[in-house]
């Protein structure tokens, strides 16, 4: 929910910093996600199958919030270079 959340409120800001700054903060709950599931599987809440496959669904998503924060950043260095030649 976090991460969700977190998107959400960078898409409504009105720079590409300011969106970067919230697709880092919800890689960070990405990391409290993965705390909690360990936390989870480890107090026996979570059977080892849920736990891998909730872990394997959450790389995914890793991956994909990596390649949008890649991505935009690419976009702010591109704007900054254009600027910088004007």
């Amino acid at each position: 929910m976090s991460m969700g959340a977190n998107l959400a409120e960078g898409c409504g800001r009105r720079t590409s910093t300011e969106l970067a700054r919230f697709v880092r903060i919800a890689l960070g709950s990405a990391s409290e996600l993965d705390y909690h599931l360990l936390l989870s599987r480890d107090l026996g809440y979570m059977a080892a199958e849920e736990f891998a496959s909730a872990s394997a669904a959450l790389i995914e998503v890793r991956k994909m919030l990596t390649s949008f924060l890649n991505s935009v950043e690419e976009q702010i260095e591109t704007r900054s270079r254009a600027a910088g030649t004007s």
